[in-house]
């Protein structure tokens, strides 16, 4: 197996064991790639090509630095682009008629679905009161439903409201690929555990979504695909540091378990070993594996697995800031270079707000405080900075940049909005709102999380730093939902499905759909961009890896602004 080099250090290369196979054949590509490059600047018309790209690069660079002083990147949870926008007008590749046979899923052996599955353990599996109305959908409520996409409905026929929580979908770093099938997006029933869930989207958005009024307002990107496969630790990461963690000499303790045990012997393998009593068909339950699969076969972390500080799944009981070390459930400190360490070493101001962060650290993390008793409230996956040593118990760095947001929606009780209004955000900011207000499936509405959203930009619109701010609103995946879009060939960690976001600023377009191919790692491209910072090794990896399969590198969100020329 390969192991990471132990004196591996945020300053390393590109972050990856110099004989892992991976980082082989992105390294070529990226060859190839230098070598395409090189070529199409020849001759005469090349250079003169490139002079003329150079002088409108610095002139965008130059307007960069006047106008742009704070960005601001609002993280929500788990949504596709189809789930929520598969009806906005101006898009690139809009839904079709539903029964499109492009739409169609296959089952597991390859063949067409007659008729979608049942909604596995229901639509609304907990009984709510949302509007004086009761909500209970079970598994046998929705069945028969043609194989296609849905609005999302209740049996009696009615749009599903959106401040009802839906049950949660499946969304991890193999399904997510098996489900995407090359590009062909139609293995996302087969690969999921909800059935006919996966094809339902929100069919009265433009109405009801205060997202929707942003959009339009504002410039909404409808090729944003999320930066890894799969769920919400991994993208959380790749946020951080556009490369999943590391955990070396798995094999020899007790996280051995969670290494996924593929079929075949390829360690970067997309599919997993079934496991004996996994139903055959799609219509007879959700597939089951022989092995956990939080790690690959060669010890990269791609499915959730808890920080080695607390707040995490796990208490050392030798000290209460640490995670347990001998857990299983624990990933070891990681050292490689994070956006917060470039930007650190530029003397350029950071942080990034966490709701419920402080409750967190004092042992209430999961609703155990007054205001919100019964929601979770805060996720360890979703601080991503705190999986690294520089970031660890005790430093400077954890003090100054892993900062409490508070709980709530009000300046009294939510630090971050706070920070707005007195306008002392960093130049730098990111923002992950508590459990119930992020949108994820199973414990938030996308009611709550919208309204919550549009609050927050609100302040932002408000703020005195709005003159020269750029706010990007994303998710972090799609939540397993599914989406009719492919996304571009990159590298082996991504990029996965499209997932909307929207650029919000003085200076973006308006009323505009941006079609540039953007993922996740376009955030942190602005943000190098704008800031002069080095570039992160796993950014220059996925440009390489795009360019190499005949693709353009995604963009660095620049196609979305309009600065006035004097």
């Amino acid at each position: 197996m390969t192991d990471k080099p132990s004196d591996t250090t945020i300053d390393s290369v590109d972050g990856m064991p110099p004989d892992n196979p991976a980082r082989r054949r992105v390294l070529g590509g990226m060859a190839l790639a230098g070598a395409a490059i090189t070529l199409g600047g020849c001759g005469v018309d090349g250079t003169h090509r490139a002079s003329a790209a150079t002088r409108e690069d610095a002139a965008l660079d130059a307007s960069l630095r006047e106008h742009i002083r704070t960005v601001v990147v609002l993280y929500a949870e788990n949504r596709s682009f189809n789930n929520l926008f598969a009806r906005f007008p101006g898009l690139a590749q809009p839904l079709q008629a539903l029964d499109s046979p492009d739409y169609r899923q296959r089952d597991r052996d390859g063949s067409l679905l007659t008729t979608l599955p049942p909604i596995w353990s229901g639509l609304v599996p907990h009984p709510q009161i949302v509007d004086g109305q009761r909500f209970h959908i079970d598994e046998q409520a929705i069945t028969g439903l043609p194989n296609q996409p849905f609005a999302l409905r209740t049996p009696q026929g009615a749009l599903l409201p959106h401040g009802v929580i839906t049950r949660d979908l499946i969304h991890r770093f193999y399904e997510n690929q098996l489900q995407i099938n090359g590009g062909r997006n139609d293995g996302f029933v087969a690969w999921g555990n909800t059935g006919a869930m996966v094809m339902g989207h929100y069919a009265d958005t433009a109405d009801q979504l205060h997202l929707w009024r942003l959009a339009r307002q504002y410039t909404l990107c409808d090729n944003f695909f999320m930066g890894a496969f799969g769920g919400s630790f991994l993208n959380h990461q790749y946020l951080a540091a556009a490369q999943p963690p590391f955990y070396p000499h798995a094999d020899q303790g007790s996280a051995k378990f969670q290494i996924a045990v593929m079929e075949g012997d390829d360690p970067t393998g997309i599919r997993p070993k079934s496991a004996d009593d996994s139903p055959a068909s799609a219509m007879q339950g959700r597939p089951k594996w022989a092995s956990r699969d939080a790690l690959t076969p060669d010890f990269w972390a791609v499915n959730t697995i808890g920080p080695a500080y607390a707040p995490g799944y796990t208490t050392d009981p030798h000290d209460p800031r640490l995670a347990d070390p001998a857990s299983p459930n624990t990933l070891p400190p990681q050292t490689h270079l994070t956006i917060g360490d470039v930007l650190s070493q530029a003397n350029i101001d950071w942080a990034w707000y966490a709701g419920a962060w402080q409750l967190a650290l004092e042992g209430h993390g999961e609703g155990n405080h007054r205001e919100f008793p019964e929601v979770p409230d805060f996720q360890p996956h979703h601080q991503p900075f705190n999986y690294f040593r520089q970031f660890g118990p005790g430093t400077a760095a954890r003090q100054q940049h892993l900062r409490d947001a508070g709980v709530g929606s009000s300046a009294a009780s939510n630090h971050f909005i706070a920070a707005i209004e007195a306008g002392t955000l960093p130049p730098v900011t990111f923002y992950k709102p508590q459990g119930d207000l992020n949108m994820h499936a199973g414990y938030a509405s996308v009611e709550a999380g919208d309204a919550h959203l549009a609050q927050v930009v609100g302040a932002l619109q408000k703020s005195p730093q709005w003159p020269h701010m750029l706010v990007v609103i994303t998710v972090d995946e799609n939540g397993g939902w599914w989406d009719h879009v492919a996304p571009p060939k990159g590298d082996r960690w991504g990029p996965g499905t499209r997932i909307p976001a929207i650029v919000v600023s003085p200076h973006a377009k308006r009323n505009h759909v941006d079609h540039t191919i953007y993922d996740t790692g376009s955030i942190l491209r602005f943000i190098t961009r704008r800031f002069g910072l080095r570039q992160l090794p796993g950014l220059k990896l996925r440009d390489a890896s795009m360019i190499a399969a005949g693709g353009p590198p995604p963009g660095d969100l620049t196609a979305a602004l309009q600065f006035e020329t004097s």
